[in-house]
């Protein structure tokens, strides 16, 4: 029987520069994928998939390897709903393209990520806090995630606001600790002019030295 062709969704393909994390200021090529698991409050982005693109991975993988990006960052949206399309795309076309496959997740969806790990290069996992999403805190599924992810390079990325509570800021530490990783601490845009970012950073650095603070570049510079 002949492969099925496997087809997704996809909001927009473009080429930027990365904006957040500690990969800031590289250029890639980015894959917003259309749906999410999660419905946080900050969420800059529009997901409606009505105006979302179609591709097969041939159509995909010819616009990825004609791009002179060398990191593919695959992001949404949560990329690993997309698992069975990025398994398949990935373990026919990742040495072809030869680029460096980056992972923007929220760090929930740990069975997926099980399924692709061996695929990826860098994971950057999102901590969604109950304080800045309204959604619940999910460090059991974070943790699972990262017993995962650790395999490869890993960050932790977490938004926060003046709302963050000191079991939050404990909870993450305490991954960061076991998992050894790198938290960048991102202040939820736009900026409050009454955010404490000195008094929060210090709540973390106290605990933890591994800490970097690090805003939405990309929108200071008006870039996508």
């Amino acid at each position: 029987m002949p492969d099925i062709v496997k087809k997704v969704k996809i909001k927009e393909i473009f080429t930027s520069i990365q904006g957040e994390g500690l990969y800031v200021g590289e250029k890639q090529v980015f894959v917003r994928f259309c749906r999410c698991n999660l419905a946080c409050s900050y969420c800059d982005t529009d997901f409606i998939a009505e105006n979302a693109i179609e591709y097969n991975e041939e159509k995909l993988f010819d616009i990825l390897a004609g791009n002179d990006a060398q990191t593919i960052s695959f992001t949404g949206g949560e990329p690993l709903i997309e698992k069975d399309f990025l398994f398949s795309f990935l373990e026919k076309y990742k040495q072809k393209l030869n680029k460096k496959i980056y992972l923007e997740t929220n760090g929930t969806l740990y069975k997926n990520l099980s399924e692709l790990i061996d695929y990826v290069d860098v994971v950057s996992m999102d901590i969604k806090l109950e304080s800045a999403t309204k959604e619940k805190n999910r460090f059991l599924d974070n943790e699972k995630f990262l017993d995962i992810a650790n395999q490869k390079e890993t960050f932790i990325k977490v938004v926060f606001d003046n709302n963050i509570k000191d079991d939050e800021i404990d909870s993450c530490i305490k991954l960061a600790r076991k998992y050894c990783n790198f938290i960048v601490l991102q202040p939820k845009m736009p900026i409050s002019s009454d955010i404490e970012l000195n008094e929060i950073y210090d709540k973390f650095y106290k605990k933890y030295k591994k800490i970097r603070l690090i805003p939405q570049v990309h929108k200071f510079l008006n870039l996508l």
